[in-house]
């Protein structure tokens, strides 16, 4: 089944949910070596993402790259700290490789997920092993591109689960970028929690697509 502006959008409102339901977790998360942010800016975000959707119903976007460049806007205007700038820059790379079509498919899909991770780098200068959302980013691009075949719920489960074990791997790395990067190696041990926001979002992701 290809994605529409619809179904995008739904998966926003999901993926919204999950982050509510998840907010006290990356709050906690941050708090351990950052500065406690990130579950409540994320939460403002998709909350004003949401609102934004609401605003325009019963009319949606005509296609999948406007409510990604709506995502996009929304994150960078209402979000503080890295998440708005890191997060919008990815939907909107995203919503640049998607065009003006109407239905995307699984290659399209995969082409979106290559430019979102490269809009990442590109604003935050992280590489993986940095500890950052970059290393649940690189294997969820990777996985997709491998499962590039299948349908769009098996690529996004696809990227989903190797962005689990991507930020997963971050507890045992020393972080080198953002906040973190100022605890130096008393910040190992700490699950990053932007690592650990990218693969809820994408598995909030792959979930509306089944």
């Amino acid at each position: 089944m290809a994605c529409t502006a619809e179904t995008l959008a739904a998966a926003l409102r999901a993926a919204a949910t999950v982050i509510a339901e998840h907010r006290a977790e990356l709050i906690d998360l941050d708090r351990a070596i950052g500065d406690a942010d990130h579950g409540e800016n994320l939460d403002r975000g998709f909350t004003a993402i949401v609102s934004a959707l609401d605003a325009m119903a019963p009319e949606t976007p005509e296609t999948p790259a406007a409510v990604a460049k709506l995502a996009a806007t929304t994150l960078i205007s209402k979000v503080g700290g890295a998440a708005g700038p890191l997060y919008g820059t990815a939907f909107l790379r995203a919503s640049v490789k998607l065009g003006d079509t109407t239905e995307v498919d699984g290659p399209l899909l995969v082409e979106a997920l290559r430019a979102a991770l490269e809009g990442v780098q590109a604003r935050g200068k992280a590489v993986g092993g940095d500890a950052t959302m970059v290393d649940a980013l690189i294997p969820a691009v990777s996985a997709a591109e491998e499962a590039s075949g299948e349908d769009i719920a098996a690529i996004l489960t696809a990227a989903a689960d190797a962005a689990d074990k991507g930020a997963e791997s971050t507890v045992d790395l020393v972080p080198r970028k953002g906040r973190a990067s100022y605890l130096g190696e008393r910040a190992k041990g700490h699950l990053d929690p932007g690592a650990r926001s990218t693969a809820l979002l994408l598995r909030a992701f792959a979930e509306a697509a089944k």
